[in-house]
């Protein structure tokens, strides 16, 4: 069983005493990154109480707060990673908050983590947002696209270049954006820029 006073006091070692996501100082508090299970340092984050109050699906956010994410997405911490990346997904109707998904790269296993804290999507295909390539066709969950034209990819040196085959893509609540896999990265494309391979 862990030590839950033992977790908390290397938590606040590692943030010191400071918000993990806005450097604030106020009602600290230890939060377990979810989905639930073993309490343990790496799924635990420290948050002041203005961060904790909004982190809930159905808190109102105040977006001026969260301009912090554009610090926090760069965490070396695992947990600090997941959480930014699940808020920059609530404010991803910001622009600035967008481009942050797009130049943010999170390993394989730290984005599959953050996906799961994400809200199922609706069962029912009528609401769902559906997602189109370049040439109106419908984008699925899996499927394969080829990019239309060279792309840079921020946060890195590399050119994702046109023709480059990208398989197995993972949709977003954002229509315009896939994710997918380019040079063993994960990172985030624009459908206008893809093209559905059939």
């Amino acid at each position: 069983m862990a030590d839950l006073s033992q977790i908390e006091n290397s938590v606040r070692s590692r943030a010191g005493e400071q918000c993990e996501l806005c450097t604030g100082k106020e009602n600290l508090s230890i939060c377990e990154v979810g989905p639930a299970g073993e309490p343990s340092e790496d799924r635990s984050i420290l948050l002041c109480g203005v961060c904790l109050s909004q982190i809930e699906p159905a808190a109102d956010l105040d977006t001026n707060h969260w301009y912090c994410l554009q610090g926090s997405i760069w965490s070396e911490v695992a947990s600090v990673q997941v959480m930014s990346w699940r808020m920059l997904n609530r404010l991803s109707d910001e622009a600035w908050a967008q481009d942050l998904l797009e130049q943010a790269y999170l390993e394989e296993p730290v984005m599959n983590w953050a996906r799961e804290g994400l809200p199922a999507q609706a069962d029912d295909d009528d609401d769902a947002v559906k997602t189109f390539d370049s040439n109106g066709t419908l984008l699925l969950e899996g499927d394969t696209v080829t990019l239309i034209k060279d792309l840079d990819v921020k946060g890195t040196s590399f050119v994702a270049k046109r023709g480059t085959t990208v398989k197995n893509i993972h949709l977003t609540n954002n229509p315009e954006h896939i994710e997918g896999r380019v040079n063993k990265m994960s990172i985030v494309l624009k459908t206008c820029f893809l093209k559905k391979i059939a």
